[in-house]
């Protein structure tokens, strides 16, 4: 029975070395209570670092053992180790860029060799623990490329990837060094999430643009596997931050700090020192607000929790000379006998004493200049048992998603930001519980354990799909079965494509004519009056009647716009189209022939073609990215599509497929025996729309496919038609 492994950076105990030895120490955070549900059970194990540096062998195996009775495995890390994957790659090179502080980035190639090799390291031990059918879920930026070795080393396990942190946009992306590398360490993953809908199309934008891997529906198809990537926003314990608010010992804190603050108003701020969060911002928006609303001082406090982090790096330790500044600044021009504008607390709290100030504070005030969710804010939430009070968030942050009755500011707008400090104190009491009851009520129904559930159903599912989308080769035994039921049947259908399936790709598209072997091949298969043979095919109508129109096929041209049986004489239109968007978009394939020689545009009755076949090999892949990028933002919300070929880009109208214009076949043809072969995306809609019990043929290497079989090539498919005629 398979089982599932959960990696992370850090396992959720934190092993610690005193006087007395050594002790282990439960984590609190979020993922931990999260997955607590998941590797407790059975065999499943997490894998992760248990946070010191082991001395000797007898203390890694004692380590070790005391782990094991928990359902975890440590993986041992040198402080070489940390210091250069963890405090140099990970926290130096991947936090600053995907929080869109690259000014602070660095790009050390020996930090990047510290990443490559502890994440092999991590690797072994996944494998050591895991079995060729397991699930493995990976999480984090600390372990970008250990989905794709996991995947090398178990083609056919389940593993799932979630990002903690912001995606950012591929300008951002593009600037590492090693973004090509971590791109494909990623997609080794079945399914890929993230907090928001933003961060996943940032993925999507990257991956099109750098590994030209297109996507479609939130799927992208690479040479070995179909990955799924979706948005999954990461909830809290809601039960547990309610309970702790409710306790007595945070109601005995509560009273404590009441009888210390008198009547004043409290705005809340709690955060990890680092210079995402927005610190400053808030602090200079607070003195904003008591320039602006002098009738405030006296009346409110800011109560802010800076937890300290990292404050030996050099842009930690200078925001906390900056943090300090601002709010002895700020306290000395204010502070009177009776009142302090600013309390200041560079420490951590214990549960009890954060749900105390969650629960008496007016305002939550959260303002990341960039964060990938923001859990403080849905504490926040959770821990407000009167139904009342403000949540001021920031829209950078992925939980402003959500959260839509919280005031959403801009976080580097200090005036903006006073305006609404204002605006929550003054905030009747009837307008904070409507707005508070509305988040409490998704907080409370989207906890951490409905997303851990949520993206463990969806890997499931994720999973089954590719199984079900896994072609099989069409080998002996599947042509013969074919082959017995072809003879069976009294009418049989042949829905065949042509570039790519019954001819080669040609690098001059007008040259792809048939062959006298074609010829003669399809003239035998129509000879044979049980067979409906229908060529179904982009090309226009022109160019299939000039090649096969003495033939008696039926046809299917331009993807289904225009259709031709063998006994008529004129082209029928599937439905009505409109062509006049062609002037507006055929100038900017224009700029693409000029931007890259060797492409070239073919006009159709209903359609635009990008060729760029003939293009050079690397630069046509980079600008067909670019192209498809620009036409799909121009085409949103239209009644137009992008079609992704092979070496081609068509723009063309919606609704009308290969596959919508084969069920007309099928309706009024209704055959016995079903083939149909194709090469590329197009095709797809096209096996889709047959019965399950029809031969479908995907030509080429791409295993996940709608189609039953797969077949290696266009000589392949001729030597299947000639087994049809003997």
């Amino acid at each position: 029975m398979s089982k599932t492994i959960i990696v992370s950076n850090r396992l959720p105990t934190k092993v610690q070395r005193t006087d007395d030895g050594l002790t282990f120490q439960p984590s609190e955070g979020g993922l931990a209570t999260g997955l607590g549900s998941i590797y407790r059970q059975g065999d499943n194990v997490w894998v992760g670092w248990p946070g010191l540096f082991v001395h000797d062998e007898s203390e890694e195996s004692f380590i070790t053992q005391e782990l094991h009775a928990d359902n975890m495995a440590p993986v041992f890390l040198t402080e070489d180790e940390i210091r250069d994957y963890y405090e140099g790659f990970s926290n130096s090179t991947l936090w600053p860029t995907f929080h869109y502080f690259t000014e602070f980035s660095t790009y050390v190639d020996e930090h990047w060799d510290a990443y490559v090799a502890v994440n092999e390291k991590f690797c072994k031990a996944v494998l050591a623990q895991s079995g060729p059918d397991d699930i493995i879920w990976v999480h984090d930026y600390q372990l970008l490329l250990l989905p794709e070795l996991l995947r090398r080393a178990r083609p056919r396990a389940t593993i799932g990837f979630f990002l903690h942190i912001p995606f950012p946009s591929y300008e951002l992306i593009r600037v590492l060094p090693w973004r090509t590398e971590l791109l494909r360490g990623i997609l080794g993953a079945d399914l890929i999430g993230f907090h928001t809908f933003g961060y996943m199309r940032h993925f999507l934008s990257a991956v099109s643009q750098q590994l030209g891997l297109p996507n479609q529906n939130g799927q992208i198809e690479t040479p070995s596997h179909t990955v799924r990537v979706d948005a999954f926003p990461m909830g809290i314990d809601y039960e547990r931050y309610a309970t702790a608010a409710a306790s007595e010992e945070a109601q005995a804190h509560t009273a404590e700090y009441r009888q210390a603050l008198g009547n004043t108003r409290v705005i809340l701020s709690i955060d990890r020192l680092d210079y995402t969060k927005g610190i400053p911002q808030r602090l200079r928006a607070f003195n904003e607000l008591l320039e602006r609303y002098p009738e405030w001082r006296g009346q409110v406090s800011l109560i802010m929790v800076v937890v300290p982090s990292r404050d030996q790096v050099a842009q930690y330790a200078s925001l906390k000379e900056e943090v300090d500044e601002l709010v002895g600044r700020i306290n000395a021009q204010y502070r009177t006998i009776s009142w302090s504008p600013v309390h200041y607390f560079y420490r951590s709290f214990p549960l009890p004493e954060l749900a105390a100030l969650y629960a008496m504070a007016d305002v939550g005030l959260v303002t990341p200049l960039r964060d990938g969710m923001n859990l403080v804010a849905k504490e926040y939430v959770a821990s407000r048992l009167d139904h009342r009070g403000v949540l001021i968030l920031s829209e950078r942050a992925g939980a402003a998603r959500e959260l839509s009755d919280a005031l959403i500011i801009n976080p580097t707008d200090t005036r903006a930001l006073a305006e609404s400090l204002h605006e929550a104190l003054v905030m009747p009491d009837d307008e904070q519980e409507r707005r508070m009851r509305n988040m409490q009520a998704l907080v409370q129904r989207y906890n951490v354990f409905a997303w851990t559930k949520l993206f463990m159903n969806q890997l499931a599912y994720t999973k089954m799909k590719q199984e079900t989308l896994a072609t099989a080769n069409l080998d002996e035994a599947a042509t013969a079965m074919l082959l017995a039921d072809y003879h069976a049947a009294e009418q049989r259908l042949l829905l065949l494509d042509y570039d790519g399936t019954l001819v080669p790709f040609h690098p001059d598209p007008t040259r792809a004519a048939p062959d006298q072997e074609l010829r003669l091949l399809l003239r035998a298969l129509t000879d044979n009056p049980q067979n409906r043979v229908v060529v179904i095919s982009g090309r226009d109508r022109n160019t299939l009647q000039k090649w096969l129109g003495h033939l008696p096929l039926h046809f299917i041209a331009e993807h289904g716009v225009w259709l031709r049986g063998a006994e008529a004489t004129e082209w029928e239109l599937f439905q009505p189209l409109r062509n006049d968007w062609k002037r507006e978009l055929r100038p900017v394939l224009e700029v693409y022939v000029a931007r890259t020689a060797g492409s070239f545009i073919e006009e159709k009755d209903y359609s635009l073609v990008w060729h760029y076949r003939r293009a050079d090999a690397e630069l046509g892949p980079v600008r067909a990215r670019e192209l498809l990028s620009h036409l799909s933002f121009i085409t949103a919300n239209t009644d137009l599509q992008v079609l992704e070929g092979n070496k081609v880009l068509e723009i063309k109208n919606a609704g009308i497929n290969k596959g919508t214009a084969a069920v007309r076949w099928l309706g009024q043809y209704e055959p016995g025996f079903m083939l149909a072969i194709g090469d590329d995306r197009t095709d797809e809609d096209t096996f889709r729309a047959l019965p399950p019990e029809a031969y479908t043929v995907r030509v080429g290497q791409a295993q996940h496919s709608a189609a039953r079989f797969h077949i290696a090539s266009p000589t392949d498919v001729r030597k299947l038609l000639r087994q049809l005629i003997v």
